[in-house]
């Protein structure tokens, strides 16, 4: 399934080409097209993770699992009242599926400040330590409620699906066909590294990016070697194995 990247240090922080981040306030491409996933379409790691430069001299720091599964949340007035309903319905996924609580922030050191710039879709993964920043561009990131559930897995310390370290067993990745300069968003993670708690791989997560994710001419990039009746990169929810994952890492 997704990743438990609890014990992984400042590594997942850096990007995996070696390039510098572009600014949070370019306009993402591909935003029109009504059937695209919008965290594909970032300047972030794989479209939607923030990892924020670490100076050598910075305090090494690890990707926590957030504390008794309670994710403190400020919400800026960025969003229209709808806009703001759609945010807390799937807090509210969350909390009947699972042992996740989102909750409104008091004193806590460590929450999300969830924004509504237009900067795209993106997060940190996992418990970064102080504000960190989950980002849901107006009319673009929270139309389906399923993209507002892939930011939130990021936050709770899941990477995606297709860079699963087994995922060659299950996808074929058609280099020919991804964009020279997004290669690196298919790099597997280190088996050593992460782990799947044990649970097969998912071409139904919402996790999972989609067939032409990186697609320079509009073919697939992403082709299933299994039989699958769904489609891959669905945002409608969460599939049972999103809800297992989460259980076993949290719960």
């Amino acid at each position: 399934m997704v990743f438990d990247l609890s014990s992984l240090g400042e590594g997942i922080y850096t990007f995996r080409n070696g390039s510098s981040m572009k600014s949070v306030n370019q306009q993402p491409d591909g935003f029109e097209r009504e059937d695209s996933n919008p965290e594909e379409m970032g300047s972030f790691v794989e479209g939607d993770i923030y990892q924020p430069f670490v100076p050598k001299n910075a305090v090494k720091f690890k990707s926590k699992k957030w504390l008794k599964a309670t994710i403190p949340y400020e919400i800026s007035n960025d969003f229209s009242l709808s806009e703001l309903q759609r945010i807390r319905n799937a807090f509210q996924i969350f909390h009947k599926k699972t042992c996740i609580r989102f909750a409104p922030r008091s004193t806590q050191q460590d929450y999300i400040a969830i924004e509504g710039s237009t900067s795209g879709c993106w997060s940190t993964v996992g418990r970064a330590g102080g504000k960190q920043i989950l980002n849901l561009q107006r009319n673009v990131c929270i139309r389906r409620t399923g993209t507002i559930l892939h930011e939130l897995m990021h936050v709770l310390g899941f990477f995606h699906e297709h860079t699963r370290h087994d995922r060659d067993n299950y996808v074929a990745v058609n280099v020919k066909n991804i964009k020279p300069d997004s290669v690196g968003n298919f790099r597997k993670e280190l088996q050593d590294r992460t782990t799947t708690h044990g649970i097969p791989y998912d071409l139904g997560s919402v996790m999972h990016y989609s067939s032409t994710a990186f697609s320079w001419n509009g073919n697939p990039t992403i082709v299933p070697k299994v039989k699958f009746a769904g489609k891959i990169g669905q945002r409608n929810g969460f599939s049972s194995k999103d809800i297992q994952s989460i259980i076993t890492m949290y719960c």
